[in-house]
């Protein structure tokens, strides 16, 4: 028998009823029979009016989905049979519960007058695999409905978001307004190239909370054109109010872009507190296995719209194939940074206590002078721990080299925890003026915790400390 999504079109009913017009046996359907009567299988107009039925007695609709249901099923109608993309026809059939990695880089077209539909818009498709592709829309679109977004644009990296993103919404005589610890190649991205094109930029310090940007903001003479900020910050883990900047700078006409990569959607999600655009590094927290290299911008569709126009230009696709990687790591995210905040929250309790320990930077301990706000806006604070160290450079250098378990690496946010100093990894060779300025000491450690056992990692950390 055909899959009862193929004897009517899901259009044509009202919209609480399209999520029973699928095969008997899916998720979807034992959900609902389990509000309603079971109809027959080959009577379709039974079930809807079962459906209805239920409505008429006040049954509750269901929520919206939660982070761990979207993060499984968002977005992946790709695979699934009479299933097509954003209901175009464009889908491919099979019966694989993963989504299919669509590697060919160009799409053909039946006819002129389909090539015409689709240039005019009428038809949407894809054409060539720098500017769209199945597997990447299916990542896109459930990073959208993960970030509460209307688009998504996935890039090559992390970088590639950022860059592309200024390049696109900041012009020639333009006015970047950022942070003294934002990620630092955009920093230099930002100060040494952006000049060269015209893009006036200033750097606040949010020790002093909005007051700077408010300052900023509010000088007779200045147009800001994009307020663009890490939170939190890396690694000091400063958190920006989202909602008090995104007041500040829309009432002068101003864009804001979040990276919260440090936070992941799960923790935090910044266009739902008033921000414009939220970017990720996808390599992070979302792909999660150290295997994947990615990057995404979110938004509205006009904003999103303007940014792939660019990304058009510039290039910067993500293969198919880490697109799937990113999609897979995906599905395991919610319970991967439950982990991550989990541990490192504990870890920082007991760091905070140690007498080895100069000072711990975490915005999810009471003590964080950026406590209030993580709290306001944030539902975990993250797996990765900042702390400082009662030693030298030397010193510090010898507590990393004694720990067992974490690797020596930069990045975060994957299964495997990770260990860095940054006057080594990011600063090596840069003067104590140049560290000062961006709030890195020589024994600054930070750990990025992974989802190993707890008391294992405790451990690791204590017998380390042991040893200087």
């Amino acid at each position: 028998m055909a899959p009862s999504s193929k004897l009517v079109k899901t259009s044509s009913l009202p919209k609480h009823q399209r999520s029973l017009v699928q095969p008997l046996h899916s998720p979807r359907h034992k959900r609902v029979s389990a509000l309603c009567p079971a109809a027959p299988e080959s009577l379709l107009q039974e079930l809807v009016t079962a459906a209805a039925a239920c409505d008429a007695h006040h049954q509750p609709r269901a929520k919206r989905a939660s982070d761990e249901t979207l993060a499984v099923h968002a977005g992946e109608n790709l695979g699934k049979k009479g299933a097509d993309v954003v209901g175009t026809g464009t889908g491919t059939e099979t019966d694989s519960i993963a989504t299919p990695i669509v590697s060919g880089t160009t799409h053909w077209f039946k006819s002129s007058e389909d090539l015409i539909a689709f240039k005019e818009g009428r038809r949407h498709s894809f054409e060539y695999g720098r500017y769209s592709n199945p597997t990447v829309k299916v990542l896109e679109d459930k990073i959208s409905a993960l970030e509460r977004a209307e688009a998504t644009l996935v890039t090559s990296s992390g970088m590639n978001a950022i860059t592309t993103t200024l390049l696109a919404l900041v012009p020639p005589g333009g006015h970047v307004v950022t942070t003294t610890d934002c990620y630092s190649e955009a920093r230099v991205f930002i100060r040494d190239k952006l000049s060269r094109m015209g893009i006036r930029s200033t750097f606040i310090d949010l020790d002093d909370g909005m007051e700077s940007l408010s300052a900023v903001l509010d000088e007779d003479d200045d147009d800001v054109t994009l307020f663009y900020a890490d939170s939190p910050t890396n690694p000091t883990l400063k958190c920006v109010d989202i909602r008090h900047a995104a007041e500040l700078c829309h009432r002068k006409g101003a864009l804001v872009c979040i990276d919260s990569t440090m936070a992941s959607p799960i923790n935090q999600k910044p266009l739902t507190l008033g921000a414009d655009l939220v970017l990720h590094s996808a390599t992070k927290y979302m792909a999660g296995h150290h295997d994947a290299i990615a990057g995404c911008v979110s938004g509205s569709a006009a904003l999103i719209s303007r940014i792939r126009a660019w990304h058009h230009d510039i290039g910067g696709a993500i293969s198919p194939n880490a697109a799937y990687m990113v999609i897979r790591g995906l599905k395991t995210m919610a319970l991967r940074v439950e982990a991550h905040n989990s541990t490192a929250l504990r870890m920082a309790r007991i760091l905070e206590r140690h007498p080895k320990i100069e000072r711990v930077h975490y915005p999810g301990l009471e003590s964080s002078p950026w406590h209030e706000v993580a709290t306001s806006q944030m539902s975990g604070y993250g797996g990765v721990v900042s702390f400082e160290l009662k030693a030298d450079l030397h010193g510090t250098m010898s507590f990393v080299d004694a720990l067992e378990i974490p690797f020596i690496a930069t990045s975060l946010g994957g299964c495997e925890s990770l260990v860095q100093q940054p006057a080594v990894m990011s600063f090596w060779g840069q003067s104590q003026e140049e560290k000062a300025k961006n709030g890195i000491k020589d024994n600054m450690v930070r750990f990025s915790f992974g989802i190993e056992k707890f008391q294992d990692l405790r451990d690791d950390i204590l017998q380390a400390l042991n040893r200087i």
